[in-house]
C-alpha cells in the first residue's frame, strides 16, 4: 500500500480503533461540562495553546512540513511532542499527509479535499480513509528528511505515548475533572480547530492570490488556530513563516516565531509580506 492510497474514494469499511477513541474522547468533552471549574478551564486553554499552537501551528505545520524557519534540535524534537500530546498522529504521518495535501491540494490524489464532500475533508477521511498513523515507512516516502532521525521515527510510531503519560498526570494532579477537561476536552477542541483548516478553508473565506486549489483565508478559523486560518495566504507562499500578510490577519503563531527570531532562538525565517498588490519574500 503506497502513500497515494490515502486519497482514494471514500471506502465502506469503518476504521474501528480510530472511531472508538474519538467517540471515547467526545464523551469525555461532553462530560467535562457538568464538572466545571476555572481552575481546570485555565488548565484546558492554556494547554491548549501550548500543544495546539505551539506542537501543530508553530510546529508540525510550520517547522517540520514547510521548514519555513530553523530550529535547533531540541526546539524541534519538543515541539514534535507537543504536536503528538494533540492526537494527530507522529511527526512522520502528519507532514507526509500535509505535503501530500500541497501537491495534490483539491485535486485527485488530496487526502482530505472537500471536493469529496465536507464531511469528508473535516473527519470522515479519518473514521473510513486509508489514514495510517503507523505506516512509518510508508508515509517517510513524504518525509525522508524526518524519517533520517531516529526520535521522530520512535515518536510517530509511539505517538500516544505522550497522552498517556499526560494523562496519568492530570489524573495524579487534578482528578477526573482536570483529566476530563485539559485532556478530553482539550483533545477534541483541538481536532476539530485543525480539521476545520482542511474543510472550513477550502470552503468559506475570501482569496487574495488565485491558487490553483479552492483554499480561502477564513478570520474565524485563524482565531481558533493561531493563524492557520489565513490558508488562501498559506497555499500561494506554503515556505512563509506568516500566514497572516494584512495588519488586521491576526497571526499569533508567527508573532512567537518573530519573539525566537528576535531572542537567537531560530534563524533563517522565511518571510512574505504583501505591498500593493505584491507579495515579496524575503528571509529574515
Amino acid at each position: 500500500m503506497t502513500p497515494e492510497t490515502l486519497s482514494l474514494s471514500p471506502p465502506s469499511r469503518l476504521n474501528w480503533p480510530t472511531t472508538l477513541v474519538l467517540l471515547l474522547l467526545h464523551a469525555g468533552a461532553i462530560a467535562a461540562l457538568f464538572v466545571f471549574n476555572w481552575r481546570v478551564f485555565a488548565a484546558a486553554v492554556a494547554l491548549y495553546w501550548i500543544i495546539t499552537g505551539l506542537g501543530i501551528s508553530t510546529g508540525y505545520h510550520r517547522l517540520h512540513t514547510h521548514r519555513s524557519y530553523a530550529a535547533p534540535l531540541w526546539l524541534e524534537h519538543l515541539l514534535a511532542v507537543l504536536g503528538a500530546l494533540t492526537l494527530e498522529g507522529g511527526p512522520i504521518f502528519w507532514v507526509a499527509t500535509h505535503r501530500i495535501h500541497h501537491q495534490k491540494s483539491d485535486q485527485p490524489g488530496d487526502p482530505h479535499s472537500p471536493r469529496d464532500g465536507g464531511w469528508w475533508a473535516h473527519v470522515g477521511w479519518i473514521l473510513f480513509g486509508e489514514a495510517n498513523h503507523n505506516r512509518t515507512w510508508t508515509m517517510a516516502k513524504y518525509a525522508p528528511d524526518l524519517a533520517k532521525d531516529p526520535f521522530y521515527v520512535w515518536l510517530n510510531n509511539y505517538h500516544w505515548a505522550p497522552n498517556v503519560v499526560l494523562a496519568a498526570l492530570l489524573l495524579a494532579l487534578g482528578g477526573l475533572p482536570l483529566f476530563l477537561w485539559a485532556g478530553c476536552l482539550r483533545i477534541v477542541a483541538g481536532l476539530h480547530a485543525t480539521w476545520l483548516v482542511n474543510s472550513a478553508t477550502h470552503m468559506w473565506g475570501s482569496r487574495r492570490f488565485t491558487t490553483r486549489d479552492d483554499s480561502r483565508n477564513n478570520w474565524w478559523v485563524a482565531l481558533l488556530t493561531f493563524g492557520e486560518g489565513w490558508h488562501n495566504n498559506h497555499h500561494a507562499h506554503p515556505t512563509s513563516a506568516r500566514h497572516g500578510l494584512a495588519w488586521y490577519e491576526f497571526d499569533p503563531s508567527w508573532l512567537l516565531i518573530r519573539v525566537w527570531k528576535a531572542l537567537g532562538v531560530v534563524k533563517k525565517v522565511q518571510v512574505v509580506t504583501v505591498k500593493g498588490e505584491t507579495a515579496v519574500r524575503q528571509a529574515a
